[in-house]
């Protein structure tokens, strides 16, 4: 059997797992459709380009996100390694100056000796060793291929993008900066609103025209990526009780609670572009100008970037997919990314990190591994193959995923620190056991 690992997609899960399969010493072509064909979504040819928010979630480790990357940079993870040395201040999250992240990812892979960047689009499914990695925007051609050896059905979900603006055109005036509970210093700025404002900017919300373009079917969203008009549907309070809520925050200029607020994180190192934080949107571009400006500190802010809307395709992973990423129907197959089911950059970096080195393993003769579900990264992969195939839905990160500790502690937050520290007790002895020694980026 040839040591060759064929990667298709260059997104976060793809590259990831191109890094690991070269890495345990196997050539790799890694397939990338843009610059030549670009998705509604991307803007630039760099491998791991982040289309929604530049936050990959918390980082503190008793926290599901900050676990699960623990474990990543415990397993030599290029795409937090990336992240660590291109943050950009988020409080208590690791966020990163986007462009700088992809580029470091991007040259991280184009100079590794053992892989191939083949920028083409790939429209059959590759013979040997593969990774599917094509994220959730995986072309029409490639997705019927897919189907039609998986039996899988069409499954989907629309996802949103927060716009951007200038940080220099935002009325600093009308707000102050501050992360919720102090945590994190003055990494965020929240544009403060009174009751008055919140309801005429509520109202104005309900009532924008939304851009439908072509879809015709039903849309469904995933719970964390719902539209901020579409949570304003739910009632005039949700959004107060979501990305708006003043919950943890005092403004210094009056000593007291706001009654909302929209926060803006910093979006690149200069902190010159600022995203307004869970207003991922698919309102007409022309009515996100209009209504957003009724935020008073963005009265005059002039937009570089405006929400917009894709569909996500995943698989029914559950009915195709072992714990591996193998698929069922072909065992020199593997799926990595949201295509799997994960949903967050995160995760879907770490099934490509799963896949990246069980393709590897496969390719020199090596048996696929599955990790110990007391760890984050094999507890997700156990679900997204093994819920139920009749309810599955993409699915983060999270401690309800892990099996129950030994011994009760009521406590939470000590409850979290225990699973933590098993998780990491656990995936040191797994690493140990099958001789993976890291690669740093």
């Amino acid at each position: 059997m040839s040591q060759r690992v064929t990667i298709v997609g260059g997104g976060l899960a793809g590259s990831e797992a191109a890094w690991q399969a070269a890495n345990l010493g196997v050539d790799v072509d890694l397939y990338e459709m843009r610059p030549r064909k670009m998705t509604p979504a991307h803007h630039t040819e760099n491998l791991a380009e982040l289309v929604c928010t530049n936050s990959l979630g918390a980082n503190r480790l008793a926290s599901p996100a900050g676990l699960l990357k623990e474990e990543m940079r415990r397993l030599g993870s290029l795409i937090i390694a990336s992240a660590d040395r291109n943050p950009v201040p988020a409080g208590g999250a690791l966020a990163v100056d986007r462009e700088r992240f992809a580029q470091a990812v991007s040259r991280a892979i184009e100079s590794h000796p053992r892989i191939r960047v083949i920028r083409e689009e790939v429209q059959e499914i590759p013979e040997g060793v593969t990774v599917i990695a094509t994220g959730p925007l995986t072309s029409d051609t490639l997705a019927h291929k897919i189907k039609e050896l998986t039996g899988s059905e069409d499954l989907y979900f629309y996802d949103a993008a927060a716009p951007i603006v200038i940080a220099e055109t935002v009325d600093l005036s009308k707000g102050f900066w501050g992360a919720r509970w102090g945590k994190g210093g003055d990494d965020y700025f929240n544009c403060v609103l009174d009751q008055d404002e919140y309801m005429a900017f509520y109202e104005a919300l309900v009532s924008a025209e939304v851009h439908e373009g072509h879809i015709k079917e039903e849309l469904k969203f995933f719970e964390g990526c719902v539209p901020i008009e579409e949570l304003a549907r739910r009632g005039p309070e949700t959004m107060r009780y979501g990305p708006m809520r003043p919950v943890g925050l005092i403004d210094p200029r009056t000593g007291k609670r706001p009654y909302a607020v929209v926060q803006l994180r910093k979006e690149n190192i200069g902190a010159t572009l600022l995203n307004l934080v869970g207003f991922q949107t698919r309102l007409k571009w022309g009515e996100q100008k209009r209504v957003f400006r009724l935020i008073p500190a963005l009265a005059e802010a002039e937009f570089v970037r405006y929400g917009v809307i894709h569909r996500n395709t995943f698989l029914n992973s559950p009915k195709v997919l072992l714990p591996t990423y193998q698929a069922k129907a072909r065992a020199d197959l593997f799926f990595a990314g949201q295509i799997t089911g994960v949903e967050g950059y995160v995760e879907s970096a770490g099934s490509g990190l799963i896949a990246g080195i069980n393709a590897a393993r496969l390719a020199k003769g090596l048996e696929p591994l599955t990790l110990p579900l007391e760890t984050m990264l094999g507890s997700l992969a156990h679900y997204v193959t093994a819920a139920d195939p009749k309810h599955f839905q993409p699915m983060n990160a999270n401690f309800g995923l892990l099996p129950p500790l030994s011994e009760r502690i009521r406590d939470k937050e000590a409850r979290k620190e225990a699973q933590s520290r098993r998780a990491l007790e656990r995936l040191e002895a797994w690493r140990e056991e099958h001789g993976l020694v890291p690669v740093a980026p």
